[in-house]
């Protein structure tokens, strides 16, 4: 049995493992999703907040003007894409605006992202009523992102 995951864990892997649901029609990442969402906040909170990372994974696709990268889900640390996703919601649950949309920029490249921010909040905030919170030094400068691949090593 995997232990329970952090907040940023939470987000990043629910962020990898959405996405690539989507992405390749891969039903599995979504059930991983669920067990790691399951085992860490219960059933119950698990469903809310599953339900609001699939709203903002799928606002995060529609309005996508780049393709997004995320790591294979067996990989421990997370690609750059990923970590600019764990700094949206950490910039939501922390009320940092101009971090938030300078990192919902970095992450999708366009330029109308409102509704995107939204379910980002959203989901932020269930995340925060089941505590959740991610810490404020996960709010990340994008600019250090600059010509960046990768931010850790997925090994």
């Amino acid at each position: 049995m995997q232990p329970k995951l952090t907040p940023e864990r939470l987000v990043g892997f629910g962020f990898r493992g959405w996405y690539a649901g989507y992405e390749y029609g891969d039903v599995s990442c979504w059930e991983y999703v669920w067990d790691g969402y399951a085992r860490t906040l219960g059933p119950q909170a698990a469903k809310q907040a599953v339900t609001e990372l699939s709203c903002w994974v799928r606002q995060v696709r529609q309005i996508a003007c780049r393709r997004i990268e995320v790591y294979p889900m067996e990989c421990r640390g997370f690609c750059r894409d990923e970590c600019i996703a764990i700094s949206v919601i950490a910039a939501a649950q922390h009320d940092r605006c101009p971090a938030l949309r300078a990192c919902a920029f970095a992450l999708t490249d366009a330029l109308e992202f409102d509704a995107m921010l939204d379910d980002a909040t959203q989901f932020a905030q269930v995340l925060k009523a089941v505590n959740q919170e991610l810490s404020p030094q996960t709010v990340c400068n994008v600019a250090a992102f600059a010509g960046s691949v990768d931010m850790s090593n997925p090994h």
